[in-house]
Parts: C-alpha cells; sequence; structure tokens
C-alpha cells in the first residue's frame, strides 16, 4: 500500500508492504553513495539486506537507546559522512527505530545544508510514528529532542515483517502511540482496541495511524496548531521519562500514563482497560518535582503557561492553555503514586 504526504516540494511516499525491504531498491534510489544508521539493537540482517542493494555502502552503527540522540553522535555521523566522500547527490538512509531516524534525519539535515534521506523504520513506534512527518532531533543537556530540524524524508518503507524480532515490550511500547492517536482521532481504531485480538490486526493498526498522522502533518507541518494533538500524553510523559527514577521506562509507556490524567473521568477507565490488555498500565511513584522540572524545560512552554490536550470523547480532542502547576496538579489527583 501507498500512503502519499502531500507537502508541495516536500512530497513523498510511505510504501506500507510485507517484504519490502527486500526490494527496497525498487522504491529508493541506491545507485549512489549510500550512508545506513542502524543501531547495535536492530538485526544486523536488516542493514545487510540494504546493503546487498547499494552501489557504494557505509554501515554506522549507533549502541542502541536513547543516549545515542547526542551532540557526539551527531558529529560523528558527519564526520562520517565527511570522510567517506559523500556529496550532496548521495544519501543517508536510517534502519531502525525513532532513534536512528531522529538522528540520522537530523545529520542528513545538516550535512552540506542538506541531502537525501531515507527511512525504514523497524520498531512498532517508528513505524506508526516518528518515521514520517519530519520531526528530527538530538537531546542536549539532559533536554529532549532540544536541538533539531524539520526534515522530510525522500520516501518511507514501512515492512511489518521486521517487527518479528521485536521483544513483547517493544510492541506494546509502539501501541501506546496508536492508542494515543485513536484516543483523538479515530473511535473506530480505539474500538478495535478495546474488541478484537490485536496482533492479527497490527497491519490495520499501523495503517490507520500513519493516515492520522499524515492528516495532521498535511495541515500543520511545523507543528504551529493541529499537530500539537499529536503530543497528547507526551507533557506528562516527557516529564516521567525524563525523571531519573523512571528511565527504565520506554517512552510509548511513558505516553501511556501521561494520556491518563488529559481523558474525562469515564473514558479513561476504557484507556485503563487497554493500557491493561497491552501490558502499558502501571502503579508507580512519582517524583512530582523532578517530572515538573523535565517536563517544562521544554520547547512547548510559553513562559509558565502550556497547551494541553484533553479528550473527553473517544475520537475527539479539546486543546487548552493551562499553568504548569495545574498540569503537576491534574495528574497527581489522577496517577497518584
Amino acid at each position: 500500500m501507498t500512503i502519499h504526504m502531500d507537502l508541495g516540494l516536500d512530497s513523498y511516499d510511505i510504501i506500507v508492504e510485507r517484504g519490502v525491504l527486500e526490494k527496497a531498491k525498487e522504491h529508493l534510489n541506491l545507485d549512489r553513495r549510500v550512508l545506513i544508521v542502524t543501531d547495535s539493537g536492530v538485526p544486523d540482517s536488516y542493514a545487510k539486506a540494504l546493503e546487498s542493494q547499494c552501489k557504494e555502502c557505509v554501515v554506522f552503527t549507533v549502541k542502541a537507546g536513547e543516549t545515542s540522540k547526542s551532540l557526539e553522535m551527531f558529529g560523528q555521523v558527519l564526520q562520517t559522512l565527511l570522510e567517506h566522500g559523500f556529496s550532496r547527490k548521495d544519501c543517508v538512509v536510517a534502519v531502525g527505530g525513532g532513534v536512528v531516524g531522529d538522528l540520522s534525519g537530523f545529520a542528513a539535515s545538516a550535512y552540506m545544508r542538506g541531502i537525501d534521506f531515507y527511512n525504514i523504520p523497524t520498531t512498532l513506534l517508528s513505524q506508526i510514528d516518528s518515521s514520517i512527518g519530519g520531526k528530527t532531533a538530538i537531546n542536549l543537556c539532559g533536554v529532549k529532542n532540544v536541538a533539531g530540524a524539520f526534515y522530510q524524508p525522500k520516501k518511507v518503507l514501512i515492512d511489518p515483517e521486521l517487527l518479528k524480532t521485536l521483544p513483547e515490550r517493544q510492541m506494546a511500547n509502539g501501541l501506546a502511540e496508536a492508542i494515543k492517536m485513536a484516543l483523538t482521532s479515530d473511535k473506530e481504531l480505539f474500538e478495535l482496541f478495546e474488541k478484537e485480538n490485536i496482533e492479527s490486526h497490527l497491519d490495520e493498526i499501523i495503517i490507520r495511524s500513519l493516515n492520522i498522522k499524515k492528516s495532521v502533518v498535511e495541515q500543520d507541518e511545523k507543528e504551529t496548531g493541529l499537530r500539537r494533538i499529536l503530543n497528547f500524553g507526551h507533557t506528562v510523559g516527557h516529564g516521567i521519562e525524563s525523571s531519573e527514577e523512571m528511565t527504565g521506562l520506554f517512552h510509548g509507556e511513558c505516553v501511556a500514563l501521561g494520556m491518563l490524567p488529559m481523558c474525562k473521568e469515564d473514558v479513561r477507565e476504557r484507556v485503563i482497560n487497554v493500557l491493561k490488555k497491552c501490558n502499558l498500565y502501571r502503579e508507580l511513584e512519582y517524583d512530582w518535582n523532578k517530572i515538573a522540572e523535565a517536563a517544562f524545560h521544554d520547547k512547548k512552554t510559553e513562559g509558565d503557561v502550556v497547551t494541553i490536550v484533553l479528550v473527553n470523547e473517544v475520537g475527539s480532542y479539546e486543546m487548552k492553555k493551562v499553568t504548569c502547576q495545574e498540569v503537576i496538579e491534574l495528574a497527581k489527583s489522577v496517577l497518584k503514586g
């Protein structure tokens, strides 16, 4: 299936097809120097499958995990491009999850003021969310995604077959983002989570999630308004994720918890049931001072005010400006801990 992201000169296709990695050269221009960026948690066979289709290839492997989204690693990717003589006609391909996509996309945006970038996401989280939309970034001084650029890929290849090697917890991590999008924008998708076997509907979940994000990005590429709905659950979720005590939690697990305070009570009960079904529900002890510090040391705040997304009815949303303290008090009342 081909989903077209319509962004004028920056438009591109998202190919969703089982086995598409093995025939990537049919969709990507690999007849040039190619830098494949991957990480140590991705099976070697994925990068090798792509490398075998390239005319001239360099593989750069980073350590798995959020720590690789660093200024140091960003510099190393740029240095690798330079040392191997990459020109503006060459390209970077991400083969990995969101960390690899964010890092390599940002490097591609900066090298020689921008070279072609392709994304082949290998986790469910990146397949349904971070691989499209053009947000690229690294973390700086402990602040998540604070240095980056809007830089659209030339094409995205999504191969659900690559998910077969993912641990169950990583699958759940990705489902959190699909649940997020369903709550704000797709009542039927949320009901699928409630009523159906998730594994047997995985391709549908991926495609429906992509179509939601596509629609939002096309209307608000640079996040000046509507695109903020994609941050549903992220204000508190990022605070939990960035606070030291919660470093063992995955991004999606934190977003799942961050959604709960933003839902009306009757919706919240339904969400908790879905989170339990997807192994995403947690009861934790929170350090609210550290969570507040992490949540609001953020590019999305305006002084002491932040725009939050509320869901009062499944499939719809409300944006509201509140103070940072009001967000924390709301989160404390719901998450307790």
